[in-house]
């Protein structure tokens, strides 16, 4: 299952810039405990999705899992061996665009310890580095 927008207002996006700090989302809504991005980059779906697997399989159904990004922006790719030119290429994955100090995901109704080693189960399947927050204190985590 790959995550994408029922319906866009533009089928294909520009790339943009992805600079600075998170100015929202940077703090823990819904858990005790999160994982926050330590820079910016992208992050696309089927990394999402594969954070979803790992975390659900690793937990076994105990606790609560929020998924804070959704990838709404289209990338697109031009076919291999293709002259330039010829407009822009076709649609090819979805991303979600992170700032350093965005709450990607959070977790509540497990041991803290249990928690930390199913971010770190979560964090090998991400593109950027990440560390592991608590209501209680921050902790680094690589």
């Amino acid at each position: 299952m790959t995550l994408m927008p029922k319906k866009v207002k533009y089928r294909k996006a520009q790339k943009g810039k992805n600079r600075g700090l998170a100015t929202s989302g940077n703090a823990l809504n819904f858990g005790e405990f999160g994982l926050k991005a330590l820079g910016n980059g992208i992050v696309r779906s089927n990394h999402i999705e594969a954070c979803r697997v790992a975390a659900a399989r690793k937990m076994k159904g105990v606790g609560k899992l929020w998924i804070n990004i959704f990838p709404y922006k289209p990338v697109t790719k031009k076919p291999a061996e293709t002259r330039m030119g010829k407009g822009k290429g076709d649609l090819d994955h979805w991303v979600s665009p992170v700032r350093r100090g965005k709450v990607l995901f959070e977790m509540s109704g497990l041991p803290e310890e249990f928690a930390r080693s199913v971010f770190r189960f979560i964090a090998f399947k991400l593109p950027i580095r990440t560390k592991f927050i608590s209501r209680m204190g921050v902790q680094r985590h690589d």
